[in-house]
């Protein structure tokens, strides 16, 4: 599989099951910076449209991430006052 290929694959993926950079670069076994010139470079120059649509979900993704990483939290601390309930 060549570069542009592997990035209108990522770009579709991403589209698809709106997924984050992190999720597709595990999806797919590669970095998150390879992700990220996939589609920010290199689709940009084979497929602007498909590019500008993954674009679309990143960046709904990286503003609400502030949204997730609290939720993380929130979860991480019930968590932890039940195990220490149970004890």
């Amino acid at each position: 599989m060549d570069i542009e290929e592997r990035a209108k694959i990522l770009a579709s993926y991403i589209i698809e099951t709106k997924s984050t950079v992190r999720q597709t670069a595990k999806k797919f076994n590669i970095s998150k910076s390879t992700v990220h010139k996939d589609i920010a470079e290199r689709l940009e120059k084979v497929n602007p449209s498909l590019a500008n649509e993954a674009k679309k979900v990143l960046m709904h993704n990286k503003e609400e991430r502030h949204i997730r990483g609290g939720l993380a939290t929130k979860r991480k601390y019930v968590e932890k006052r039940a195990r220490e309930e149970a004890v």
